[in-house]
């Protein structure tokens, strides 16, 4: 899922530009990170330390951008999974973009 996500979001026109220019050539140490926290988020195999809110303050992004995401992320897993645990990931990936948002609007004033 995770590979399925991020590749789509590389290649996104939208998304891509802005991963792509951050991440630049780093991209299979950005998947390991990704691997463990998504581990963590969805599988509750806690492997991610860390906080996954600061790397994203300084990014010129918007409502669109995680409408964006969602929309890919949404699309990654109903391409790999299906039933309950599927389900409560698409949950909690929309709670966080909504934290996500929130906590950017917050430190922008």
């Amino acid at each position: 899922m995770v590979n399925t996500f991020y590749a789509a979001i590389k290649e996104d026109e939208l998304l891509g530009p802005i991963f792509n220019g951050v991440i630049q050539d780093n991209w299979s140490s950005h998947l390991e990170t990704m691997y463990s926290f998504w581990q963590t988020v969805l599988l509750h195999e806690y492997a991610y330390k860390g906080s996954p809110f600061p790397p994203h303050r300084k990014l010129p992004i918007e409502a669109q951008h995680f409408d964006r995401w969602l929309a890919l992320f949404d699309i990654a897993m109903d391409k790999n999974f299906q039933g309950q645990l599927a389900d409560e990931a698409k949950t909690r990936a929309h709670k966080m973009a909504e934290m996500f948002q929130y906590k950017l609007k917050s430190n922008s004033h």
